[in-house]
């Protein structure tokens, strides 16, 4: 069987990466064209990720309980992390409100298609070691959600589970988009067995790992305080997340 998994996580690889190296492209040529068709070239290489998966027995499994979510106003997207590959899922699934995400700085060069849509998809790109940018990168963010009507996407956890287990969420970054977004639709988000693709680090990647996403439903923020909808926001995730662990 593992050398099956070898197998397969070789096929997987080149996939991936001829997936990461044509849409890179794409992304360059619809970014001079629009922000809608640059967005058009990141939201099918979503996609093709999530396909890719499928070699390793390992495509998302998506459930939306939310129902159409408004796009006359901004959205925050609040997520448990297991893997890199939690975002194109969340790219794919709710590219109809736009999502964008607080990226640490090292991933803003480097990786075909991905560095490229930070850098030019209206993602926050913050240096970890400089609370001060950060600030100001993050302030930036959420007036631009506020301004286009876009989702920004958070994983309050603050790190990836290498477990599926959740850790307690971090009030920071939360806080700041709630009080700077009070229109905002609240989403939560649970993400299930994305840990188990890349629990070896790719070496291989086990197959059959049943990746799952659940868009919950909004959460009403009339009444309460942000400690109350950070703690509703985890309390409705982890119910989720942590099935069957």
């Amino acid at each position: 069987m593992k050398i099956l998994n070898w197998l397969l996580t070789a096929i997987f690889g080149i996939c991936f990466l001829s997936v990461l190296g044509i849409f890179h492209i794409f992304q360059v040529i619809g970014l001079k064209i629009s922000y809608h068709a640059h967005k058009v070239s990141v939201d099918w290489m979503s996609w093709w990720i999530n396909a890719c998966l499928g070699i390793v027995g390992a495509r998302p499994r998506i459930t939306n309980l939310a129902g159409d979510l408004p796009t006359d106003r901004p959205t925050i997207i609040v997520c448990n992390h297991q893997s890199m590959f939690d975002i194109p899922t969340i790219n794919w699934s709710l590219r109809a409100v736009h999502p964008k995400y607080i990226s640490k700085k090292s991933l803003s060069k480097g990786i075909p298609a991905v560095s490229y849509n930070i850098r030019h998809g209206g993602s926050a790109i913050i240096d970890r070691k400089d609370p001060k940018q950060s600030i100001e990168a993050i302030q930036a963010f959420t007036e631009y959600l506020n301004t286009n009507n876009r989702a920004g996407c958070i994983f309050p956890e603050g790190t990836r589970s290498k477990t599926g287990e959740m850790a307690m969420f971090k009030k920071g970054g939360l806080f700041t988009m709630l009080e700077a977004m009070p229109t905002a639709t609240i989403v939560p988000v649970a993400i299930q067995n994305y840990w188990k693709i890349t629990r070896y680090g790719f070496k291989p990647i086990p197959f059959g790992a049943r990746p799952k996403c659940t868009i919950l439903p909004v959460i009403e923020r009339a009444g309460k305080s942000n400690e109350a909808l950070l703690e509703e926001c985890e309390r409705v995730i982890r119910a989720v997340a942590e099935q069957g662990l």
